[in-house]
């Protein structure tokens, strides 16, 4: 509006001081007008002509040069830190590398430690007092202990396999109670949880066929107390003479050299253990002493005897190497380091380039 407006008053006073160099005849009428009007003209040309090259005051605000501005710096500056955001695997890589440097070193020390520890001449269990110790100091202690086996409460942990000769065979641990040896001194004093060692899957079916064929049904039960009370006197003597000979365990003496070991630590894809039904899956030390009717806190020894007959070959037991070794070793520990870092470098130099060409523009 200003603008139309400062070009009429302009284009009138161009007319009229037109019309006066006419009449006045050349370029002396010009100096002849007053000189408030020569500026005046000037003036108003000057502001026309600014007015029409920029925006009305009054128009409405569609685009401004200023906030587009704004916002370009604003994308610019966002785009920036998006770009920066390429170098955040390379961070992670790096930190996942040196986590993994952290690791080797306590899997080292552990290792020693369990080296350390087996090294020791084996202990004799009546002289440790496990009520009073910590298992953390009882832990990979080697041990000797005497007592016999109560075969009737074994407890079958697996399928664990087993490769001979390249050829890969399924089988159980078994875990058997060592029970004190009646009147003997060098015996056990209480219970101990001894891993006897690996044995085929047949032993397993064998001993859930002995277990259902040694437990008579109720009313045969029933009956056979029934026909004892009709009996007559000198037979029932004979009879009880008998039970109490049969109560009578056949002691067979064991001597175990083993090492004091704890519960195990499943993964999340090993299932849980069913006691009820008899499917263990992973050592649970309170859960197995619970179904061996045995208390709780009843220490765990897995075998590690060597001296294995050829003519009776299992159990198997543990190999003791076996206990100082990881799944993961040192070495594996430190080859995924070397990965992480390559992996780190790689990430960050692909970043780098990303983001070069923006700065050499620049």
């Amino acid at each position: 509006m200003m603008a139309s407006l400062a070009s009429s008053i302009s284009k009138a006073l161009t007319k009229r001081v037109s019309a006066n160099v006419v009449v006045g005849g050349g370029s002396g009428a010009i100096s002849s007008l007053p000189k408030h009007w020569a500026l005046s003209s000037s003036l108003l040309c000057t502001l026309a002509a600014a007015v029409s090259t920029s925006p009305a005051s009054d128009a409405p605000s569609t685009s401004f040069p200023q906030p587009q501005g704004c916002n370009l710096q604003e994308k610019e500056r966002g785009s920036r830190w998006s770009k920066w955001l390429l170098f955040l695997p390379g961070a992670i890589t790096f930190g996942l590398g040196t986590w993994q440097i952290f690791r080797r070193e306590e899997k080292i020390k552990m290792l020693d430690y369990r080296q350390k520890r087996l090294e020791i001449e084996p202990v004799n269990f009546n002289d440790l007092s496990p009520s009073s110790e910590l298992l953390d100091t009882l832990e990979f202690r080697r041990v000797a202990c005497k007592g016999f086996f109560d075969e009737k409460r074994s407890i079958y942990v697996g399928p664990r396999s087993r490769s001979i000769s390249g050829v890969t065979e399924n089988g159980y641990y078994v875990i058997t109670p060592l029970m004190p040896i009646p009147n003997n001194p060098e015996s056990v004093q209480s219970p101990i949880l001894v891993n006897r060692g690996w044995v085929p899957r047949i032993w397993k079916e064998r001993s859930l066929e002995i277990s259902q064929h040694v437990e008579p049904p109720s009313d045969i039960k029933s009956s056979s107390s029934q026909e004892s009370e009709r009996s007559s006197w000198w037979r029932f003597w004979s009879k009880k003479r008998k039970v109490i000979e049969d109560q009578i365990p056949a002691v067979t003496p064991v001597e175990v050299v083993g090492v004091v070991r704890g519960s195990e630590k499943p993964s999340i894809f090993v299932p849980e253990n069913a006691s009820s039904s008899g499917q263990w899956f992973y050592v649970d030390v309170p859960a197995i002493a619970r179904a061996c009717e045995l208390p709780e806190n009843t220490l765990y020894v897995e075998d590690i005897n060597e001296n294995v007959s050829s003519a009776c070959p299992y159990p198997l037991p543990k190999d003791v190497n076996t206990l100082i070794r990881s799944s993961v070793m040192p070495q594996d520990h430190l080859n995924y380091t070397l990965t992480w870092y390559s992996l780190s470098a790689a990430v960050a130099f692909m970043a780098f380039k990303r983001l070069r060409p923006k700065r050499s523009r620049r």
